[in-house]
C-alpha cells in the first residue's frame, strides 16, 4: 500500500497571506491603496495581532506593499528592479554554494549580454549614442580614480541595456553583475586590466555607433569571455 504524506498544517498568517494576495491580484486592493488597518485586518478575519504582522511582513518582503511606521500598508507597483531583488540574495548563495555555479552565471551572462548588445545596435537612437558615449568617457577617467572604476563599469553595461528598450534586461544585467562583483574586484587588481577593459568597451561603443549588430555581438563576447579566463586565474 502506498504511504500517503499527511497534509501539512497551515499557520494562520500563511492565510491571511492567501486571502490578502488574492484581493492585492484581482485588483481589489490596486497600486496605491492602503490595506486596511491592523485592528480591521484583526476583525475581518478573526485572528491575532502576530498573524496579520507576519502576513505584512511578507508582502513586504516581496515587495508588493510599503510598510511606513505610524501608517497603514500601501499596494506597490512591481517593477522588473523589484522582481530581480527578490531573488538577490539567494542567487549570492546559490553562486557560492559551489564552483559549477560560478561557471553556469558567467556563461549565462554572455548569452544574455550578446544578445542585449545586438538589441541595441538595432534600436540605438542618437540620443542613445550620446549618453552611452558619457559612460565611456566616464570610464576612462576613472581610470585615475580606480575606486570608481568598477561602478563606471557598471554603468557602461547599464546604459546598452537601456538602450535595448528592455526594463527586465536592465535589471538583469545589474543583477548579474551585481552577483560577480567579489569576482570583478579581484580582476581590476590585475596590472593592465583597466586599460584591456576600457580598449574593448571602446570596440563595443563603436560597434552600436554604427548600428552593426554583428560588431556588437562579436565585441561583447570577447569582453566577457576574455573577462571569465581573468575570473578562473582569481578565482583561487
Amino acid at each position: 500500500m502506498t504511504s500517503i504524506d499527511p497534509i501539512p498544517r497551515r499557520k494562520l498568517y500563511q492565510e491571511v497571506l492567501d486571502r490578502l494576495l488574492a484581493r492585492i491580484s484581482s485588483g481589489e486592493y490596486a497600486v496605491g491603496d492602503q490595506l486596511p488597518s491592523e485592528r480591521q485586518l484583526m476583525e475581518m478575519y478573526k485572528v491575532g495581532r502576530p498573524a496579520i504582522r507576519e502576513a505584512m511582513q511578507t508582502l513586504s518582503h516581496m515587495g508588493l506593499v510599503s510598510i511606513t511606521h505610524g501608517e497603514r500598508a500601501r499596494v506597490t507597483p512591481i517593477t522588473a528592479d523589484r522582481v530581480i531583488e527578490q531573488v538577490g540574495e539567494t542567487a549570492k548563495h546559490f553562486i557560492a554554494g559551489a564552483p559549477e555555479n560560478l561557471e553556469h552565471l558567467k556563461e549565462a551572462r554572455v548569452f544574455f549580454e550578446v544578445g542585449m548588445v545586438r538589441l541595441a545596435a538595432e534600436r540605438a537612437t542618437e540620443e542613445d549614442i550620446g549618453r552611452l558615449a558619457r559612460r565611456l568617457e566616464d570610464h576612462r577617467d576613472a581610470l585615475a580614480d580606480l575606486p570608481n572604476f568598477l561602478p563606471c563599469d557598471m554603468a557602461f553595461h547599464r546604459e546598452i541595456a537601456t538602450i535595448s528598450g528592455n526594463p527586465i534586461y536592465v535589471a538583469v544585467s545589474q543583477s548579474m553583475f551585481a552577483w560577480l562583483a567579489v569576482y570583478h574586484v579581484k580582476l581590476l587588481r590585475a596590472p593592465g586590466a583597466e586599460l584591456i577593459t576600457i580598449e574593448e568597451h571602446e570596440r563595443i561603443f563603436d560597434a552600436v555607433a554604427d548600428r552593426d549588430p554583428d560588431a556588437a555581438a562579436a565585441a561583447m563576447s570577447d569582453h566577457l569571455k576574455r573577462a571569465s579566463q581573468l575570473y578562473r586565474q582569481f578565482e583561487s
